[in-house]
Formats: C-alpha cells, sequence, structure tokens
C-alpha cells in the first residue's frame, strides 16, 4: 500500500509539471505515443510561466533526495542534456530549500550532547547551503592551541529524511522486481542488485560517522599533493547525524567566470580532473564516487597550477584487483582500437556468457566505435560511447556489473565536468598514459621485485615449516595414488562383470530366435502334414532347448 501511494504521488508530480513534454515522442514506438496522447493528464495545461529546465528542477525537489541525486547527475552532462535543463538541474548541487534552523540546532545539541553556546565560540543559524541529504552551518570552536578560533562548517542530516529514502528504495525494490519478472532484460540488467547496492551507497551517506572516516582516508591518501586537497575533520564533534570539519575556501568549480577572472589554467585544471578520478581508482582503489559541481572547489592559491577541494565523501566506491585489472585492460585496448582485444576481455571476465562468438562481438563493437573515431579526439564524448556500447552489448546478453555503477557515474561526471572547463579537453590522452604507466608499475619487473620483498619476510618466517608440509603433502599424493589404484581395479572389476553381463544376454538373445525360428519351423512342418518333419523340428527344439538351459 505504501508502494502504491508513493507511485500515486509521483504520477502527480509527472501530472501536475507536465513533464511529459519532455519526452521525445518522434523516437517513441506509435503505441506509446498513442498511449501518452490519450493519457488523462493531456488535458492538463502545460505551465507556461514555467520553462521545461524549471518545471523538470521543482518536480525532482518535490519527489524527494533519490530523484534530487538523480538531477544532480543530469546538471553535468551538457553533451547529453539541452542547455536549459542543465542550468536549472544546476541549482540541485546546492540550493535546496534547508530546513528549519531551530531542528537543525536542537538535532546538533542532541547528538553532542551540549548546548550550541558550549560546543562553539559562533554559530551561524542561517545555513551556508543545503544539498538533498543534511545541511551546513558555519561556527567557530573555542578550542586549545592549534584549533583555537578555527572556522569550521557543521553538516546536520535533514530529520525524518530516512523514511522518504526507505519508502523510495522500497519502491524501487517493487519496480526492480516487476522488471524481472515481466522483461527479458531483466536478468541482464540485474535491477535488483543495483538497487541493493543504492540502499547500501545511500545509507553509507546518512551516517555522518561513516562519511567522516572516508574524508580522514582520502586526505591521508592525497595528503602533501597538488592536485587534491581534503578538509581535515574534527571527531570529538563528529556523530552519526553531525559531523563537523574545516571550513574551506575556493571557488566552485561550476563558476567558470570566476575561474577565469583569476586567471586560472583551464586545461591544466580539465585534465587535472581526470588524473585525479584515475589515481583514485587505480593507485588507491578508493575513489570520490560523488563528484558533482557541488562538491567541487578550486583552490585560490596558484592559479597557474590549480588545486581541487572536495567536499561531501558520503559515497565512495572501490573495485577488487580482477576487476581494475579487467578494466584497464579493456580501457587501454578501446584507447588502442583494439576491438578484438576487448571482446575477448569481456568474455574472460565474465560480463557476457562465455559462449559469445568473440569475432561477432567484437565485429559489433567496431561498427559502434569506428565513426566515433573518425571525429578529432577533442569532440569525442565518452559519454556517448558508453551509451552506444551498452546499446551493442545488450544484442550479446552482457550483463549489469553492479560494482563498476559507481564507478561508470563517476566518469560521467568527470567528464561532463571535464568539458564545462575546457570544452577541447581530450580524456583519451589524457587517460591513456597514466593507465599504460599504471600498468607497467603494477606488472612490470618493478612490481614483481616489490611483491617479491613484500612477500619474502613471510615466506622466510614459513621457511622451517616447509619441509613437514612437503611430506604430507607427499604422504596425501600417496594416499590419493592408492585409492585411485583401488578405484581402477574396481572400475576394471565392474568393466569385466558388465561385459559378462552382455555376453550373456546377447548370448539368451541369439538362443531365443533360434528356439522360435525351430518352433516356427515345426508349426509349418505340422501345417503341411509333414510328421516326420515335424517330430524331427520339435527333436531338435527340444535339443535346443537342453544346450541354451546349459
Amino acid at each position: 500500500m505504501a508502494n502504491f501511494w508513493r507511485l500515486w504521488k509521483i504520477l502527480f508530480v509527472f501530472t501536475r509539471y507536465r513533464l511529459d513534454s519532455l519526452v521525445p515522442m518522434d523516437q517513441l514506438p506509435l503505441s506509446l505515443r498513442i498511449l501518452l496522447w490519450i493519457a488523462p493528464w493531456r488535458f492538463y495545461p502545460v505551465p507556461r510561466k514555467l520553462n521545461r529546465g524549471a518545471r523538470l528542477r521543482l518536480a525532482l525537489e518535490a519527489l524527494g533526495p533519490i530523484f534530487i541525486k538523480f538531477g544532480q547527475i543530469l546538471s553535468t552532462r551538457p553533451d547529453l542534456i539541452p542547455e536549459d535543463i542543465v542550468k536549472e538541474l544546476k541549482r540541485l548541487q546546492d540550493d535546496v530549500p534547508p530546513f528549519s534552523s531551530k531542528v537543525a540546532m536542537a538535532l546538533i545539541e542532541d547528538q553532542l550532547g551540549q548546548k550550541i553556546s558550549a560546543l562553539f565560540a559562533e554559530f551561524s543559524p542561517e545555513p551556508l547551503a543545503s544539498a538533498s541529504i543534511a545541511q551546513v552551518h558555519v561556527a567557530r570552536l573555542f578550542g586549545e592551541g592549534s584549533e583555537a578560533g578555527k572556522e569550521v562548517v557543521v553538516k546536520v542530516v535533514r530529520p525524518g529524511i530516512e523514511k522518504t529514502i526507505e519508502r523510495d528504495l522500497q519502491l524501487l525494490e517493487f519496480m526492480a522486481a516487476l522488471v524481472v519478472r515481466y522483461s527479458a532484460e531483466g536478468r541482464r540488467l540485474k535491477p535488483q542488485e543495483v538497487v541493493e547496492d543504492y540502499r547500501h551507497t545511500i545509507y553509507g551517506e546518512l551516517n555522518l560517522q561513516i562519511e567522516a572516516s572516508n574524508a580522514t582516508q582520502l586526505r591521508r591518501n592525497f595528503a602533501g599533493s597538488e592536485l587534491l586537497y581534503f578538509p581535515e575533520v574534527y571527531w570529538e564533534y563528529t556523530r552519526n547525524k553531525v559531523m563537523v570539519s574545516e571550513r574551506i575556501y575556493g571557488i566552485p568549480v561550476a563558476d567558470v567566470d570566476q575561474l577565469y577572472a583569476q586567471n586560472t589554467n583551464m586545461k591544466v585544471l580539465a585534465e587535472r580532473g581526470v588524473e585525479i578520478f584515475f589515481t583514485q581508482v587505480f593507485r588507491d582503489s578508493f575513489f570520490h564516487a560523488d563528484m558533482h559541481p557541488g562538491n567541487i572547489f578550486v583552490s585560490r592559491e596558484h592559479p597557474e597550477s590549480p588545486q581541487y577541494i572536495a567536499i561531501d565523501c558520503g559515497i565512495v566506491g572501490s573495485l577488487t584487483e580482477e576487476d581494475l585489472h579487467y578494466l584497464a585492460m579493456n580501457l587501454l585496448a578501446f584507447f588502442n582500437q583494439d576491438y578484438h582485444q576487448v571482446a575477448q576481455l569481456h568474455v574472460d571476465s565474465g560480463w557476457v556468457p562465455p559462449s559469445t562468438k568473440v569475432h561477432e562481438f567484437a565485429a559489433a563493437i567496431r561498427s559502434v566505435c569506428e565513426p566515433i573515431f573518425e571525429k578529432p579526439l577533442s569532440e569525442i564524448s565518452f559519454g556517448q560511447v558508453l551509451i552506444q556500447l551498452f546499446s551493442t552489448a545488450r544484442r550479446f546478453n552482457m550483463e549489469v556489473q553492479p560494482q563498476l555503477v559507481l564507478l561508470q557515474k563517476t566518469l560521467l561526471n568527470i567528464e561532463g565536468l571535464g568539458r564545462q572547463l575546457y570544452p577541447e579537453l581530450d580524456l583519451w590522452s589524457t587517460a591513456k598514459p597514466y593507465l599504460e604507466r599504471w600498468m607497467r608499475e603494477r606488472f612490470g619487473p618493478k612490481a614483481a621485485w616489490k611483491e617479491f620483498k613484500r612477500q619474502l619476510p613471510s615466506w622466510v618466517e614459513k621457511a622451517p615449516q616447509i619441509p613437514g608440509l612437503i611430506h604430507g603433502a607427499l604422504s596425501r599424493l600417496n594416499h590419493m595414488d592408492e585409492n585411485q589404484l583401488t578405484m581402477q581395479q574396481q572400475m576394471r572389476e565392474l568393466s569385466i562383470a558388465l561385459e559378462q553381463q552382455r555376453q550373456q544376454k546377447r548370448h539368451q538373445t541369439l538362443g531365443t530366435l533360434t528356439l522360435a525360428s525351430g518352433l516356427f519351423a515345426w508349426w509349418q512342418a505340422y501345417a503341411l502334414a509333414i510328421p516326420e518333419l515335424a517330430g524331427l523340428g520339435l527333436v531338435g527344439v527340444g535339443i535346443l532347448w537342453l544346450l541354451l538351459k546349459a
């Protein structure tokens, strides 16, 4: 029933803002066009005072945090979404309506166990920014020593948001189950696994202690780096619903005019964004997975060598060593236009069924990619390539890999952000040298020597046990050999018995046929009134019967 009412609300919002007018009718099948044309909401007028981008933004805001997140992702894709819609959706990044300051202050006091006046030397009741999950307030610490008088931001989770998210997740699970049950594509797309992965992600974002630990790890990974900076977390002021961290000053990455005004090197800035992504994924296997412009700033220092500042680390991703290896190999083969290798890697990794004909899959990938690679690299959108590749792979039953969903989303965000900063961004030539260097470092002689040195102490420690382990292994092998010989002997005896049984059966069958032939001959002689021949035949049958019984 809860799912029903939530679905009813979604339909109501869809109708109220006439989102059907955003659907490209000419690209739909005739049956769907007819259905949309006769739908009841056609009787409601399109709100003329609101453009289509504003209607979509207001609809997503009305539907809650999960839909707002979706809008944030769309806002970073000007190559996929019309400019007027992107402009409105950007407001979802940090301009979501805030909740009551009194409620926020009460929640902070409840979580930290003290009055605001005892916790902070200064506290601003007006929120600095408000997003889909939480909002932040500016404060100043009392502190001692280096912390004295430091400006901080206090992040507070929206009260009661868990119920809204749980309701939406249940609706998504219900819809995913319907897709699996009634759609031929359901199994391949793995909608239930994707929703479950998103459930884990979104609930991790609601726990600010998890976000604080993510931010601390990312800050450690980029300590002293000129590429990326993460604010310091103050753990003594951090709980499940409240987190206090260092306040940063920077230019919002979406404020291109201000970046140009300080003579920021936009080419370096865009390329560093790509380098940061691949560094987090392949060097650390721990990446910030919510890289929309509302969470990214640029330091005001050294505009000729710009440094990123990242906040809001509630969503992070990681990959296994096996996934990293296959991903790197796929990307390199793709950059080198080695489509057969791309197809073979998809089979080897299990992303497509093992029965897939590699040459056919490679030909399909080539048909999609060759026209794209004919363009200048700066004009190629990785987002467009992914969309077309997924459409092609559907014909070969490629299954969705839930562990790669966050990675794909983050890469799309990074490319969209990079193209906003520097439209000539060449993602391919920026990423390829990094991947080649990573592969050499990971699988080259230096990597082998490094792994040998890492494992050597463990091997030395286990060296005294090796003779005993070898003796035990040989004993088990000898015992296995004896068991194998016994089994072989039993198999031979069984084979002999089966052969004897088959020979006996053949003998009985031949005798039965011969006996039947004799009886038939006797009957014919008797029928022809030749008693001598009939009597002789009967004696012959009797002798044959005795021989068969012997």
